[in-house]
């Protein structure tokens, strides 16, 4: 072995050689590749701590099984935010589409080691993907988490943000990612967390800041283009939405026989079920008449499978996808139960849907399935308004056929649909220069840990 070399055509990141005196406590090559152990090394020649000299605590949680949803879980409303890997955003921030709930109980007793408050640094820890994504939990959150990634405690927010933004720079992804084990989930212990050398530079801070500060301008930009939709709709279909009076006198709500028989007698319908005002614009038709509506195929955790076609489960894209298609696509779901009931999602691709209704216009010549979709979503509290059932709520297509919308004709439809396009796409923008923003501040970090 002595004066062997590797042919120069060789990938040395791909095959390499090491003396027995070069190894630590690993054994997986993985940990050794040239590149990275060089970066740590660069790193390392700087004023770096470990991780651990800023914890002041450290612990994770678990996930309540999702059998027993009464018993732990709750709604957006009367429920504890709870994260997951999802959730944590690489600009550092909280992302919280498609977030979970649990009920007070469940947080205060089976979660209460793993409460997340303001200013507290979250950290991915196993899982495919990128390893150590962090987010810091905004002031005055209260939330909760599971498993996948731990709590860590700081002496100020002002720090979890420093040690985030290092930990999302591809550097700080790299030598977390030379740290964990495993094969098909690989995953950070403590001590192999706790052991990443950490650059702590305040220069991280103000660019950070800087950073967030455009991000949220650009956002807010997006939301305002998002919210005219609406402004827009309602002004060319010709409604004028009633202002919501919150008083008591209004909150009582007092019917006669006459007004229920035949129909709903529940009193969530009876007092939120308020139709829009009728179009001054154009003639209304109720949705059956213009439109197929049929029950999405149900589904079960043993039939989803990994495939092509994305899973649509109450209206959402769903983690997982299928080998089949039951829509062809240019369809409306609408979520039947759960936290997005009444969810109004469009889909041009071929989908699987599941626990939801599935729209589809009869005639695109006489109505447009998009147009349909935009005064839908116009109408999404409505929607959720004609949930029934107790323990498990539902909107049924029976429902949902008689809603009533305003029918321009053809060309009127496909100028609607064109303008909120044109709204969409430039919220769209806004979105990715947003994004943009924060890929640049991550770069600049990137040059801090690297300069001389």
């Amino acid at each position: 072995m002595i004066g062997f070399k590797l042919n120069e055509k060789v990938n040395s990141n791909k095959i390499f050689i090491l003396k027995t005196s070069e190894l630590e406590k690993r054994l997986d090559p993985q940990y050794y590749i040239p590149e990275i152990k060089e970066l740590e090394l660069k790193v390392r020649e700087k004023d770096v701590k470990p991780l651990r000299y800023f914890v002041k605590n450290i612990s994770s949680g678990a996930t309540p099984k999702t059998e027993e949803i009464e018993k732990y879980y709750s709604d957006r409303e009367n429920g504890i935010p709870f994260l997951r890997v999802q959730n944590l955003s690489p600009t550092g921030i909280l992302n919280y589409d498609d977030c979970k709930y649990i009920n007070v109980e469940t947080h205060n007793g089976y979660l209460k080691r793993s409460q997340v408050k303001g200013g507290d640094l979250l950290v991915k820890i196993t899982g495919v993907g990128r390893m150590a994504v962090a987010s810091v939990a905004p002031d005055n959150f209260i939330g909760n988490t599971n498993q996948h990634m731990v709590i860590i405690k700081t002496v100020s927010k002002e720090v979890s943000t420093i040690l985030a933004s290092y930990l999302n720079s591809d550097i700080g992804e790299k030598l977390a990612s030379r740290r964990a084990t495993g094969g098909t989930r690989p995953a950070l212990d403590y001590p192999a967390l706790l052991s990443i050398p950490i650059l702590f530079d305040k220069r991280i801070l103000e660019i950070t800041e800087r950073a967030v500060e455009k991000k949220n301008t650009k956002q807010n930009e997006a939301k305002q283009l998002i919210s005219s939709i609406d402004n827009y709709l309602l002004e060319k279909l010709g409604l004028t939405l009633p202002k919501k009076d919150n008083s008591l006198e209004n909150r009582i709500r007092v019917t006669s026989l006459s007004e229920i028989i035949g129909g709903r007698i529940d009193p969530f319908y009876l007092t939120n079920c308020i139709e829009l005002p009728v179009s001054t614009n154009f003639q209304e038709t109720e949705i059956y008449n213009i439109c197929k509506v049929d029950k999405g195929q149900s589904i079960t955790s043993s039939d989803v499978i990994e495939g092509t076609y994305p899973v649509i489960a109450g209206g959402q894209s769903s983690p997982y996808s299928h080998n089949n298609y039951n829509q062809d696509g240019n369809v409306i779901t609408i979520s039947a139960s759960g936290a997005y009931s009444g969810f109004v999602w469009y889909h041009k691709n071929k989908i699987f849907a599941s626990d939801c209704s599935v729209l589809r216009s009869k005639n695109e010549e006489i109505a447009s399935t998009e147009f349909i979709y935009n005064v839908l979503k116009l109408k999404q509290q409505q929607i959720y308004n004609l949930q029934q059932g107790s323990g498990q709520p539902h909107v049924y297509p029976s429902d949902i056929k008689r809603i009533k919308i305003p029918l321009p004709k053809l060309q009127e439809q496909k100028e609607i649909n064109a303008h909120i396009i044109l709204l969409r796409n430039l919220a769209l923008q806004q979105e990715l220069d947003a994004m943009q923003v924060m890929c640049d501040a991550k770069a600049e970090v990137e040059k801090i840990i690297l300069e001389k």
